[in-house]
């Protein structure tokens, strides 16, 4: 049963964006709304009228205006603001003040902040030197970075100039980014030769020269970061093979800059799915459904104000990060955080109080972390400032519901939001005016009809169903890279419902119009025909004080499928039979006896994503003797060895 965690002031409700754009639709519309639900509700029901006050509101910029809202052809291949141009980039640069944009912290460098004046400037010259390059509109380019302001500036300036736009962090191996990246073959790469992580440098020269050879397409790769030198064995290759310093690129002139304008469907973005099965699908979205999408999630689900500070630990190769450099449309001000979060475990808190931070996104992941190391941000920092905490990458715990409200402000609004890669957004977030339920997230996007269905197509109310969405919206893929008969897109939303985006996920509508995920519906557990979400037992596991983090997968057996489950213990803690006994007796007791697994091992790791998902899948593939093709995916691939010798030996020797 959920519960009642915190309820917005009369004051935070008076404020918040929210508010003021439901006193914007009754009056335009000439209709009476009195809340989020009845907005929502006529947000999905008014479809072309919804995202036209969205463009109309958000005062997108644009050249030229649209002659149809709507061309409703089906979610795939609807076409919106058709006859619309604009630009991507003079969207999120619409401010040119001394006010600061970017706020840069990076281990063992001390804080940079370039102000919007700064960062237009910086922004064209680099845009001029990229055209000098003989980079134009369509051309696609790369950037291998770290999460620092010359990633967003890169960004900025491709997509300046009607360009596209495809990042990984500088974490990933040579054959994850070659993987992505020789897809889309990029002219020019950005990359990052050298970061630390964790209070240990880390040089990523080798690995860059290597890209740079397999990946033909590349012209020229602009190294960032001048900290530390060549190594000398690499100087003379580097220079040979066109590798230009960042800096240089800031002698061009900002004279004769210009921004480029495109289709609102003009390709700004190519993301990749997770890979973990298989070469990633190079996913492109487009420049206009991006800017509405994130508009409407950060002014008015996030209520991100000019005034506002807003962070969100992200890599570069994460949407999030897309997501989080768009509140530049805002006005507001970023932190882009790079190296390790837990290095120390108050790093991020350190940072939210001295930056005073308002608008702060995590994961459960490092939620998780900071509670079992026993740190209360309370106690220990000043957090007047923080008003909002988003949360993504899987679904929240009550646990991590109460740890919040209890230790680190119970006067926050806790936003657990969910979408993806896919969307590059959300189908579901927060909202400042609406409570916060333990367990739930609070709503439904606007103007995103979504609902949960089961193997029929009927649609379900306070039952677990496939996530679905029924009708068109504009921050889709406009297509799949190298996917010329559009069955690869096809195949991965609408071969399901006919029609119908059906996203993977498994979850429930509440009756208070809330939402509760429980896992990717591609990785449900079966046992005996009963579709179990794995989120049900991660929350029950997961909160017991022994254990530090959990998988649990499932294996074909005999024509059904057995649940095991994997445990991470804590320091010094072994997973005897009285341990096993309790976690079983702990998940009967909070769930049903078909979520109790069959077997459970001791484990050093869970395996994960660079963006910090639980890997499901691949373990899933190993224990039923299938192949994992794509290693390079993960933040840890060699902890998938361990699942190889659990599979052979049934057991695992430390």
């Amino acid at each position: 049963m959920s519960e009642l965690l915190w309820t917005p002031s009369k004051d935070r409700i008076s404020k918040a964006n929210i508010t003021k754009f439901i006193s914007y639709i009754s009056e335009k519309e000439k209709i009476k709304l009195n809340d989020y639900h009845e907005l929502y509700d006529w947000s999905i029901n008014n479809i072309e009228k919804f995202w036209k006050c969205i463009w109309d509101y958000s005062g997108i910029i644009h050249s030229k205006d649209y002659n149809t809202i709507l061309i409703d052809k089906g979610i795939k291949d609807s076409k919106w603001f058709v006859g619309s141009e604009l630009n991507f980039a003079e969207n999120l640069l619409r401010f040119n003040n001394d006010k600061t944009a970017l706020i840069s912290y990076r281990e063992n460098y001390q804080p940079v902040r370039i102000s919007y004046r700064e960062l237009n400037s910086i922004v064209c010259k680099v845009a001029n030197a990229l055209k000098s390059f003989g980079i134009s509109k369509g051309d696609r380019v790369a950037g291998y970075v770290a999460n620092i302001p010359e990633a967003a500036i890169a960004m900025l300036a491709t997509t300046s100039i009607g360009a596209v736009w495809s990042s990984t962090s500088p974490d990933f191996g040579i054959e994850g980014v070659v993987d992505r990246f020789g897809q889309i073959e990029p002219k020019i790469l950005f990359a990052t030769k050298s970061y630390f992580y964790g209070g240990k440098h880390i040089d990523n020269q080798e690995k860059i020269i290597a890209v740079n050879k397999r990946i033909p397409s590349i012209q020229k790769v602009i190294l960032i970061d001048e900290y530390y030198d060549f190594k000398t064995t690499s100087v003379k290759q580097m220079a040979e093979d066109n590798f230009i310093p960042f800096s240089q690129l800031l002698t061009n002139s900002e004279k004769d800059f210009e921004f480029v304008q495109t289709d609102f469907d003009h390709p700004v973005f190519i993301m990749y799915s997770s890979g973990t099965t298989g070469k990633p699908k190079c996913i492109v979205h487009g420049a206009g459904g991006t800017l509405l999408q994130h508009y409407k999630e950060l002014a008015l689900h996030t209520d991100l104000k000019r005034e506002d500070v807003i962070t969100y630990f992200t890599t570069c190769g994460w949407m999030m990060w897309n997501w989080l450099v768009s509140s530049l449309q805002i006005g507001a001000s970023i932190v882009l955080i790079d190296g390790n979060p837990s290095y120390p475990v108050e790093r991020l808190w350190k940072i939210i109080e001295e930056e005073k931070i308002n608008i702060f996104g995590t994961s459960p992941k490092y939620l998780t972390l900071v509670e079992k190391s026993g740190l209360i941000p309370r106690e220990k920092y000043y957090l007047n400032s923080l008003k909002t905490i988003l949360s993504t990458g899987s679904p929240l715990t009550d646990a991590n519901f109460y740890w919040v409200y209890n230790n680190v402000k119970d006067n926050v609004l806790l936003s657990s939001i969910s979408g993806g890669t896919d969307i590059i957004s959300c189908f579901m977030l927060g909202c400042p005016i609406l409570p916060v339920y333990s367990g739930e997230i609070q709503c439904r996007g606007l103007g995103m009809k979504i609902e949960a269905w089961d193997d029929s197509g009927k649609s379900l109310i306070e039952e677990k169903g496939e996530l679905v969405c029924t009708a068109p919206f504009p921050s889709r893929p406009i297509y799949f890279w190298n996917d010329e008969d559009g069955s690869k897109y096809f195949n991965s939303y609408f071969n399901y419902f006919p029609g119908v985006w059906r996203h993977g996920d498994y979850i429930k509508i509440t009756k208070n119009g809330g939402v509760v995920v429980y896992g990717r519906s591609d990785s449900t557990l079966n046992p005996g025909g009963v579709r179990i979400g794995t989120a049900e037992i991660y929350k029950v596991v997961e909160s017991m004080e022994e254990i530090a983090d959990s998988l649990v997968v499932g294996k074909n057996t005999n024509g059904d499928v057995e649940v095991i489950l994997f445990v991470v213990t804590k320091k010094d803690q072994l997973l005897d039979e009285e341990l096993i006994n309790k976690i079983k007796l702990e998940i009967r007791k909070a769930t049903t006896p078909r979520h109790v697994p069959s077997r459970i091992y001791q484990i050093k790791e869970v395996p994960y994503t660079i963006s910090g998902k639980k890997v499901e899948i691949a373990v899933t593939k190993i224990l039923n003797g299938e192949k994992v093709d794509n290693r390079e995916a993960l933040a840890n691939p060699k902890s998938l060895d361990q699942f190889v010798q659990i599979e052979k030996n049934h057991s695992i020797k430390f």
